[in-house]
């Protein structure tokens, strides 16, 4: 049964030696070039749909005093979650307030996805990549090990050579790391713009609402057919 084992660990540790480890760092290579570009589109999505919800928020409630066509109109040129969602919630204005805030509910859970595309990749990668890294540190180990087998020599000359392979094996956890900590922290980043976004929405929302409890519900024109 021992030597089975040992015949079965020989068997994995040749395998893994004829593999190599030189296709993990092209995987990490590949996987670092995919965060680039997730970051670099999350970047651009972010900057268009940016909505100054400072400045928006008491324009908008001066809006929804004049009425909903208004505030529609002044919502219009924004394409961000902030903007959209009220704007949902503004064309159901004449259903009542209960309506409104169930639409604009529903318009949120959707622009979130929007927003948070990708960032599960991102996630996932800082999690992962060092232990792809470290998998092609242990393989490289194993490789150096399987020739140092076959290497005739003593002292120095077999001492030299094992450290520098476990030395070129290490590469491969420096790789996975500096692939990793950029992945997490522009996750962080890109997590910390949805949860802004998310609060500046229910922001605007309550504007709205606020408005909806003021007026009669005779006066909620905006949105009803053939109004």
């Amino acid at each position: 049964m021992r030597r089975q084992k040992e015949d079965m660990t020989e068997r994995l540790a040749l395998l893994f030696d004829q593999v190599g480890a030189e296709w993990v760092l092209w995987l990490l290579m590949g996987l670092a070039i995919a965060s680039i570009a997730v970051c670099v589109e999350r970047t651009l999505f972010l900057w268009q749909n940016r909505v100054p919800v400072a400045l928006l928020q008491p324009k908008l409630l001066a809006a929804l005093e004049k009425g909903g066509d208004e505030a529609a109109t002044l919502l219009a040129p924004y394409r961000g979650m902030e903007a959209q969602v009220v704007a949902a919630g503004i064309r159901e204005m004449h259903r009542g307030a209960a309506a409104v805030d169930e639409v604009m509910a529903a318009a949120m859970a959707v622009h979130k996805q929007r927003y948070e595309k990708f960032l599960m990749f991102l996630s996932s990668l800082g999690a992962n990549a060092p232990f792809i890294g470290l998998l092609g540190t242990v393989i490289g180990i194993l490789g150096a090990f399987a020739n140092l087998k076959q290497q005739v020599g003593v002292g120095g000359s077999r001492q030299a050579l094992i450290m520098g392979s476990i030395s070129e094996a290490l590469v491969a956890t420096a790789v996975g790391l500096a692939v990793a900590i950029p992945a997490v922290v522009a996750y962080n980043q890109f997590r910390t713009k949805v949860k802004q976004a998310t609060a500046n929405t229910e922001a605007l929302t309550a504007v709205l609402m606020a408005h909806l409890k003021t007026i009669p519900h005779a006066d909620r024109a905006v949105g009803r057919p053939g109004a």
